[in-house]
C-alpha cells in the first residue's frame, strides 16, 4: 500500500498533529513525487498550492514525518537532503549518483553479520542503520570526459 497525501493526513492525526492546509501542501508535494525531494523543492511545490507557506513549516513537517517514519532521507555528496514517503517495502538504501544526484533506492541488505559483530564489539545496543552507497550512474558516465 503506498503512502498518500491523505493517508499520511490521518497517521499525523491519530498521533493527535493539527492538519494545516499548508502541513497539507507539504504532504501533497511529497506524496506525489516518485524522487527525493530537496526542502527547497518541497518549498516550490507547496507554493503551488498554498503561496504563503514558509521554510519554518517545512523543515518542521519533515522533522515530524520523520520521527514517525514516514519519510525517508538521503544525504547527497554535496551536503543536501532529499526526502521522500517511506515506501511499503520498508528497509531500503540508497544509491546516489555524485554527478547529478539521482537516488535508487535498493533493498538487499547483508549487514547482519555486521551489526552484530559491533554490537559484540563495542557494546553498542543499536536501533538501525543507513546504507547510501555514492558513484556514477550511467547517464554521468557516458556524459563524463
Amino acid at each position: 500500500m503506498r503512502l498518500t497525501a491523505n493517508r499520511i493526513a490521518g497517521i499525523l492525526r491519530t498521533y493527535g498533529y493539527r492538519l494545516t492546509p499548508q502541513r497539507h501542501a507539504v504532504l501533497k508535494a511529497i506524496a506525489s513525487s516518485g524522487e527525493h525531494l530537496t526542502p527547497e523543492a518541497i518549498l516550490e511545490k507547496a507554493r503551488a498550492v498554498q503561496p504563503q507557506i514558509g521554510r519554518v513549516t517545512i523543515y518542521r513537517t519533515l522533522d515530524i514525518l520523520g520521527q514517525l517514519g514516514l519519510v525517508c532521507r538521503v544525504h547527497a555528496p554535496d551536503g543536501c537532503r532529499g526526502y521522500m514517503m517511506t515506501r511499503p517495502t520498508g528497509h531500503h538504501h540508497h544509491l546516489v549518483c555524485v554527478g547529478c544526484g539521482r537516488t535508487v533506492d535498493f533493498a538487499d541488505c547483508s549487514l547482519s553479520e555486521l551489526e552484530r559483530r559491533l554490537v559484540k564489539e563495542t557494546g553498542f545496543v543499536t536501533t538501525g542503520h543507513l546504507l547510501e552507497v555514492y558513484g556514477m550512474c550511467p547517464d554521468c558516465q557516458a556524459n563524463s570526459p
